[in-house]
């Protein structure tokens, strides 16, 4: 029985060695350059990095991963994984505009994490080189490029004595309501949500045979729980192939990941609802006419709010190149539970409570709750009063919080948020509880999703999910961009909690500026009963987000109130 992901590299570079593990589209498009690494070659890449480790003795301590969208980093992480190094996936700091953020988030996590070594492409660690006199906090640390390591290190590869609990990788979370903090996923954690990943999502023996392996096409990044645990872990603890490629890429070009799709046939592939989005905007007749997206079974959408009017728009869109409603498969995790949580049943369509069946618990224009699916086997999921930390009552509302084996350890060096979030517990369940801070309710078997416990806007004793007065306030106007709007309250002292609203229109909108801020300002209104105090239009880019693109509603409020929002056009209630 394998004891780790370790394990299982080495069995399928034995079973199969001439497999294709991972493909990569060097620039996007499926009919370019590709690169491949067959499970030998991963197999023998991973060693030559984990021996490499091993003779410097690093085993124990943290590895900070720092690789462009490439095979490489597949090679170092799972190298770390191989010599019994905690890895640590980053952003590297590279472009003008990303620059900064990246160096900035780069250097807290390095420190953080206490990183002993920096692993990455040959571009990022010649830059951080260039850069090492003006930053300090590279004193002390190695540097490699780990496709200058010579295979022929591998042969000085020792197997290291790993057990369950020992820790895998930090995942570092976004962000998006608090500080980034280090998640400490086991080896155990990954074994687990890898087969809870693999039943969800229908990843049968039988499956594999019937695709010839071609499970997964994904341009999700790397360094982000979903696209590291999903495409390119279930790859290789099946021992199945990926075709990946940049997110640039795939942003640049959404019409891309569909054409690989079609081009690879893979079972699954996936994303966030926004690429979802991307894609129908780009969904003209040239496009159309030229897939087939029959092979596509499982189109996963998580990681932010899955709107019913995205899921209909897409399968009638892309019905006439062949995608069927049955492959629409929203799903639900985070980086404290390794990944997946809850997941759709294969072949079957989500789930939609219309919004009369919900009441409160969904926004009246999107007119549905869409359904997260069920716990993976071995998980449980419970819906609590935060306050008094006691169980629901099916189709109350209150957060979701999630036991199993795929909790992680806690998050690293940060006791006191440990026992806040992963040691709850739960009258009439045994065991431990994750507190995800996310708001939900079970019917039927299913979680709904309603928002962030964090994000709450409450106005007048009413409960209002930001998620929802965004998706109003975005289908009011075609300037408006998807994804790219934050509703928060502020107080306004006599008159209370009143709502904001900031939101990103097309730069060609700024004439419409007045109109775009009343038909806001009316919808909400309209679908929420409630006055808006301020409408803000901002330039695209404008909206903080987190590294895996969701909005970052707290740190917009703080902009809005020190002033340093660049409004195109805004209104003050009066």
């Amino acid at each position: 029985m394998a004891r780790s992901l370790v394990d299982l590299l080495t069995t399928h570079a034995s079973n199969h060695p001439d497999r294709t593990a991972y493909r990569y589209l060097v620039t996007g498009d499926s009919d370019a350059q590709t690169q491949s690494l067959t499970y030998a070659r991963l197999a023998v890449r991973s060693r030559a990095v984990a021996a490499w480790l091993q003779e410097r003795g690093l085993a124990g301590s943290r590895a900070m991963l720092l690789y462009p969208p490439g095979l490489d980093f597949i090679c170092g992480y799972l190298g770390c994984l191989s010599a019994g190094v905690v890895a640590v996936p980053g952003v590297p700091p590279q472009g003008r505009a990303q620059n900064h953020r990246a160096l900035t988030r780069m250097k807290r996590l390095i420190a953080d994490a206490d990183a002993k070594v920096i692993l990455g492409g040959r571009d990022v660690i010649a830059a951080l080189d260039a850069m090492a006199e003006h930053l300090p906090e590279l004193d002390g640390i190695a540097r490699v490029a780990t496709e200058d390591i010579p295979d022929e290190t591998a042969a000085a590869w020792r197997e290291p004595d790993l057990t369950a609990d020992s820790v895998a990788f930090l995942q570092y979370t976004s962000g998006s309501t608090s500080a980034p903090r280090g998640v400490m996923v086991t080896h155990g954690n990954l074994l687990d949500n890898e087969r809870v990943i693999t039943e969800r999502m229908g990843h049968t023996p039988d499956t594999l045979a019937a695709y010839d392996h071609e499970m997964f096409v994904s341009w999700l990044p790397v360094y982000h729980d979903m696209g590291l645990i999903g495409p390119v872990l279930n790859t290789v603890y099946l021992g199945a192939t990926a075709t990946l490629f940049s997110p640039l890429h795939f942003l640049q070009q959404p019409a891309r990941w569909l054409t690989a799709v079609s081009r690879y046939r893979p079972h699954t592939s996936g994303g966030p609802n926004f690429a979802y989005e991307l894609c129908l905007k780009h969904a003209g007749p040239d496009l159309l006419d030229g897939l087939d997206l029959s092979s596509w079974k499982v189109a996963f959408n998580g990681a932010e709010p899955v709107r019913a009017a995205t899921l209909r728009r897409f399968a009638e869109t892309f019905g006439e190149a062949g995608f069927r409603r049955e492959a629409l498969y929203p799903c639900y995790g985070l980086a404290e539970a390794t990944l997946m949580v809850t997941g759709g049943t294969v072949d079957t369509p989500p789930t939609l409570l219309e919004a009369a069946a919900t009441g409160p618990h969904a926004g009246e224009a999107d007119a549905a709750a869409v359904s997260s699916g069920r716990p993976g086997p071995g998980t449980t999921v419970a819906i609590a009063d935060p306050e008094r930390q006691e169980e629901l009552p099916e189709g109350e509302v209150g957060e979701i919080w999630v036991g199993g084996e795929s909790v992680a350890k806690g998050y690293w060096r940060n006791a006191l948020a440990t026992r806040e979030t992963f040691r709850a517990t739960l009258t009439g369940h045994e065991g431990r509880f994750l507190r995800t801070g996310d708001l939900g309710f079970l019917r039927g078997g299913e979680l709904f999703v309603t928002g962030r416990l964090k994000d709450l806007i409450v106005i007048d004793g009413r409960n209002h999910y930001p998620q929802d007065l965004e998706l109003s306030a975005e289908l009011s106007h075609p300037a408006l961009r998807p994804g790219c709007t934050a509703a928060f309250s502020v107080d306004s002292g006599v008159e209370g909690e009143q709502v904001v609203v900031v939101a990103e229109v097309a730069p060609d909108a700024a004439g419409d500026s007045e109109k775009i801020t009343d038909l806001i300002r009316s919808a909400i209104g309209e679908s929420h009963v409630l006055s808006v105090r301020d409408v803000v239009l901002v330039h695209p880019g404008t909206i903080p987000k987190t590294s895996s693109g969701k909005i970052q509603r707290r740190a917009t409020r703080a902009a809005y109130l020190d002033g340093i929002l660049s409004p195109i056009g805004a209104s003050v209630a009066g």
